[in-house]
């Protein structure tokens, strides 16, 4: 008497089942890969790398537009990046009060920032990856920062810049901003001082 041969899965459902891994595999490359490119970035952006890492756009008629980024700050309060500074040089700074490299270079920041505010210069944070605002709020009054920030935990606004202007995977990131508006130079680090000065004068010296 032969064996009986154990019964066999519908064709309809393994094929079924074949498809919803591969499905599901799909969506995770393509998830890869759009962080991947995220991170990146892209796109003819003129920089030019300078010294010490921050790259400029010296040439006005070849810089980006800044995005108008509109949300709240860690206070709560409405913040509108373009109209809210309209004719003012904007240092964009991105930070976390998780970031050792933030913590180093908040006194640079407070120090500049209250230096360079009668020169038409305004400083403006972006908060990440604090889904709680409390820890960010301790980190502005332990170091005096006397700008405001968004809150922005996800990271969503960081995406509204120009591709291939700011890498939302490094943080701290600096983004200064003509009074055109125009992003005009970037630096992937934390700054110094004489770095931020450096960066800010020529900015201040345009007309």
């Amino acid at each position: 008497m032969s064996a009986r041969r154990a019964p066999r899965r519908p064709t309809r459902h393994r094929r079924a089942a074949v498809l919803a891994v591969g499905a599901a595999t799909a969506a995770l490359v393509l998830s890869a890969c759009g962080t991947e490119n995220a991170a990146k970035g892209g796109g003819d952006t003129k920089f030019v790398q300078g010294t010490g890492g921050i790259s400029v756009v010296k040439n006005k008629s070849d810089r980006q537009s800044a995005p108008d980024l509109v949300g709240k700050s860690l206070e709560g309060k409405r913040l509108d990046l373009l109209k809210d500074f309209k004719g003012k040089i904007i240092a964009f700074n991105v930070w976390g009060s998780w970031c050792t490299p933030c913590r180093a270079e908040a006194p640079n920041l407070t120090k500049v920032a209250n230096e360079y505010k009668d020169k038409g210069v305004e400083f403006v944070g972006l908060n990440t990856r604090d889904t709680d605002t409390a820890p960010a709020l301790s980190f502005e009054k332990r170091y005096e920062v006397p700008y405001p920030s968004y809150h922005d935990p996800a990271g969503k606004l960081l995406l509204r810049f120009p591709k291939g202007s700011l890498n939302p995977q490094f943080i701290p990131s600096t983004i200064f901003i003509d009074r055109d508006g125009n992003i005009a130079a970037r630096a992937p680090k934390a700054l110094s001082v004489a770095e931020l000065r450096e960066t800010l004068d020529p900015l201040v010296a345009e007309k």
